[in-house]
């Protein structure tokens, strides 16, 4: 039977009443058969017919490899003799008790996964089990498994986060620092229960490419700072077999990435964190012959999805700030590695991360606040700064800004960032003092490193840039996301972030969920979650799965204008075209510079009856007033010492309310961090309407 036809015949079946001998466990079961079905149709619909052909091919070849013995495949012996160059050293200055501080607690089993902080998951840790579910995946053949199936592996976010090996970083830099040989053992101690329990190609660590990379990138880091092929830890048989078990993992992940490379519509940040693991290990360990070969493709996959993945004017096109910063951290390594070791990128290549670091720079406030569009799973590349744990935004931005404006020169990235950090100290040795000194900083405050990207849909309007009075509103007005399925974007056509005075008045309110927590995945992405205009109760874009959207709506700028006066956005979408009756979005944003105010003006136009909302988000640390009864439709928004006051439409039938950790309906959350979400208010002015309206808001900052 068709696998359409399938779900709907379960579809049915769970339409119907259940005796009371049925368990409630049945309907869950035929819940999740028909939420597995319709995946797989709605997953088919998006790719392409060449696609389609390599999907059939790769499932085969999975399944060949799959009864073939996984243990047969021998790794060559390596040539110890072949030389790398170090393209990462211990910094001349930075706080050692940090370090020492993070490796004890690393030693004793302590971890921060997400959620879960200070847990203790032993040391080594159960590598296969998911910390938060207790779930221990099976060690099944790790590309046939299904990493979406929470009754099998839990949350599969939790339980691949500690197997990027992140921490063995904080543990080489503390050995690299004292020279005390327990980092060193403790590190080793936790490699050899890794390459035991997680053989060749079996379980949950051996189902995704992208965390094969990203565990190389953090074995590289680890392997230098331990002293590299000639490290005096490697002294003894046990010490030198240890090393040899080492290399021949790492020759099984080089393997592993190159017949395992997400393509086609799966070839977003995945691809490029493959290529930049795949490249790292070729210079790392040129051990092999075939280390050439996977140099030059991954080098190759890299300059082409830099270009792919990247707008020309610096937004990464998968629409998603948390992941531009993480891309930028997985271009930016190969560039490092590779000019310390005599590889060469192109010039291109160079200003792409260039051009992206523009993008950090115009979106971060003077208070170093970003927005946060779209999906964000705190996910890092590597972690050379064990700080950086609770706070996974801001700082990880500035450092990027740091590190770039030493290798750019650029004065303007310096002064976003606001200090030298940790990482780039890491990642640039002992230049990065005076290369980060050498920047003067005594120019005048400048104004946003750029306001228009309109490749990428986002403007910057607002007053007083990097200054203690700064208004900055950010206006979303860019394609839902990447490739087909666009799997990170959010229906958040035409929404605006709004800070004054480096405070967060309106935002984005963030992600909060991935592959559980299917109602909370659903809200946090769709227009609901959005400061912009929603009708029916229903998402610009259809959704067909967690990371993937089936229509997608277009947004288009028709008016960008900026003056000394006033900054000027008018933009449409054509989300709810797909409604019976169709109805347009059309929204113009004015910032009057000398008053400080904004106008909001959303027009609508439709021939039936439909349910109209608008929606303002607010900061957590917003206190919320709703005005007085000669104002009732205006609402004060307090931080501190300052006010924004909101005026929403004045129409006929209109109502207005505000919602803070509502569950029934779901409104009034930001999400700051994976996994967790906290109470924030949510103005929501609602009314039915019919025929063309225009609906004024105004904004006092």
């Amino acid at each position: 039977m068709p696998l359409l036809e399938r779900a709907v015949a379960l579809e049915s079946t769970l339409s119907e009443p259940l005796s009371d001998q049925q368990s409630t466990p049945l309907r869950d079961r035929l819940a999740d058969a028909v939420a597995w079905l319709m995946w797989r149709v709605n997953r088919l619909r998006c790719m392409s017919v060449v696609e389609l052909s390599y999907r059939v091919r790769r499932a085969m070849s999975v399944r060949v490899e799959r009864y073939r013995l996984l243990g047969s495949i021998r790794v060559p012996i390596a040539d110890l003799s072949a030389r790398s160059a170090v393209w990462l050293t211990v910094p001349p200055s930075c706080d050692r008790a940090v370090y020492m501080a993070a490796a004890e607690r690393l030693a004793a089993g302590t971890f921060d996964v997400f959620a879960l902080e200070g847990i203790n998951l032993g040391s080594p840790p159960r590598w296969n089990r998911d910390p938060k579910s207790g779930i221990e995946a099976p060690l099944d053949f790790g590309k046939s498994l299904d990493y979406r199936d929470a009754s099998v592996v839990g949350d599969i976010k939790y339980l691949w986060e500690p197997n990027r090996h992140l921490h063995l970083v904080t543990l080489a830099q503390a050995y690299a620092l004292s020279g005390e040989k327990k980092y060193f053992d403790v590190l080793r101690r936790h490699l050899e229960s890794w390459f035991v329990a997680c053989p060749y190609g079996m379980g949950a660590n051996w189902s995704s490419a992208l965390e094969a990379g990203i565990r190389l990138i953090n074995w590289s880091i680890a392997w230098q700072l331990l002293g590299g092929v000639r490290s005096v830890m490697f002294h003894d048989l046990l010490t030198m077999e240890f090393r040899r078990r080492w290399l021949e993992s790492i020759h099984q992940h080089a393997c592993f990435i190159r017949g395992y490379f997400s393509l086609h519509s799966s070839a977003n940040n995945h691809l490029i964190g493959e290529a930049s693991g795949l490249f790292i290990a070729a210079v790392t360990w040129p051990y092999w012959p075939e280390a050439a070969v996977w140099r030059a493709e991954s080098r190759n996959i890299l300059e082409r999805e830099a270009r792919l993945q990247n707008a020309p004017d610096g937004v990464n096109r998968e629409q998603a700030v948390s992941y531009q910063q993480f891309e930028l951290d997985l271009l930016l390594l190969p560039l490092l590695a590779g000019e310390a070791n005599g590889v060469s990128f192109s010039p291109e290549y160079s200003v792409i991360i260039e051009r992206m670091m523009d993008y950090l720079a115009s979106m971060m406030d003077v208070g170093g606040n970003m927005p946060m569009f779209g999906d964000a799973d705190d996910g890092m590349a590597f972690r050379l700064d064990p700080r950086v744990i609770s706070d996974p935004s801001g700082r990880r931005y500035r450092s990027s800004l740091a590190t770039g404006a030493i290798i750019f020169q650029r004065r303007d990235f310096k002064n976003k960032a606001g200090g030298l950090d940790d990482t780039t100290r890491w990642l640039l040795g002992a230049a990065a003092e005076d290369g980060f000194r050498s920047l003067d900083r005594s120019s005048p405050r400048p104004l946003p490193v750029r306001n228009a990207f309109p490749e990428g849909g986002s403007y910057v309007m607002g007053c007083d840039f990097e200054a203690g009075s700064e208004v900055r509103l950010i206006v979303d007005a860019g394609p839902l996301g990447y490739q087909r399925i666009a799997a990170h974007g959010h229906a958040d056509a035409l929404s605006f972030t709004l800070s004054v005075g480096g405070q967060e008045f309106l935002i984005d309110p963030g992600t909060f969920a991935y592959h559980t927590q299917g109602p909370w995945r659903q809200y946090f992405r769709g227009t609901g979650a959005h400061n912009t205009l929603r009708v029916d109760g229903l998402d610009q874009s259809v959704s067909g799965g967690n990371f993937m959207w089936l229509s997608k709506a277009t947004t288009v700028c028709d008016v960008w204008q900026t003056a000394p006066e006033d900054d000027v956005f008018e933009g449409w979408h054509d989300g709810y075209r797909q409604l019976s009756d169709p109805v347009i979005h059309r929204r113009r944003i004015t910032f009057d510079k000398r008053t400080r105010r904004v106008f909001i003006q959303d027009s609508v136009r439709m021939e039936a009856p439909h349910d109209i909302e608008l929606l303002f988000h607010c900061s957590e640390g917003c206190h919320v007033e709703s005005g007085s009864d000669s104002a009732p439709d205006t609402y004060v928004l307090s931080q501190g010492a300052t006010d924004v006051r909101l005026k929403l439409p004045a129409i006929g039938g209109a109502s207005h309310r505000t919602y803070r950790g509502s569950t029934d309906p779901i409104f009034g959350w930001v999400s700051r961090r994976f996994d967790i979400k906290e109470p924030a208010t949510t103005i929501v002015w609602s009314a039915r309407l019919t025929g063309s309206f225009v609906l004024c808001s105004e904004i006092w900052c």
